[in-house]
């Protein structure tokens, strides 16, 4: 498992995962920057996800719809705030309706993707996401958000080695 650390800090709202892949940035880059690369890992694996709008440049947006086991849907979108490639991108990370828009009634993320090279080869990649509220992270940590991310973290060996 390529996840290395998991921070929950309540008080400034924050959910941290942090990844090691034994892959340049350059390439770890690829796997957001290339929708059908986001594909094969954004969401569990009993949740693929399928990219409709894919545009990571600041004030784009890239909006998904994942697939559950039994047929059933939940779309979603990032709003890109920031991009700089290979090492940085921001975004506000929601849930969207059937037509693909921002649903209102659902809370959104503020979520960082930082990746950094390491000395010895390799990629570190952090994906920060931070919450409104203490309750809005509550309830997104309940609804599996941080298992979630675990297990889609967990599939990007497999598309870097081209095996998924």
């Amino acid at each position: 498992m390529p996840i290395v650390r998991v921070d929950k800090d309540l008080e400034a709202h924050t959910l941290t995962i942090v990844a090691e892949y034994d892959a340049p940035t350059e390439r770890v880059w690829q796997l957001y920057a290339d929708p059908r690369q986001l594909e094969r890992f954004w969401g569990p694996p009993t949740w693929p996800a399928t990219v409709i709008d894919h545009d990571l440049t600041p004030g784009g947006r890239v909006t998904y719809v994942m697939t559950g086991p039994e047929g059933e849907k939940s779309a979603g979108y990032w709003d890109v705030l920031e991009v700089d490639p290979p090492r940085r991108f921001v975004v506000v990370d929601g849930f969207a309706d059937d037509d693909g828009q921002p649903n209102p009634e659902m809370p959104t993320t503020h979520m960082e993707v930082e990746l950094i090279e390491r000395a010895g080869g390799g990629t570190t990649m952090t994906v920060r996401s931070t919450f409104t509220s203490t309750e809005t992270m509550a309830r997104m940590l309940e609804m599996g958000m941080e298992e979630g991310l675990r297990q889609a973290m967990g599939q990007i060996d497999a598309v870097l080695a081209g095996t998924s």
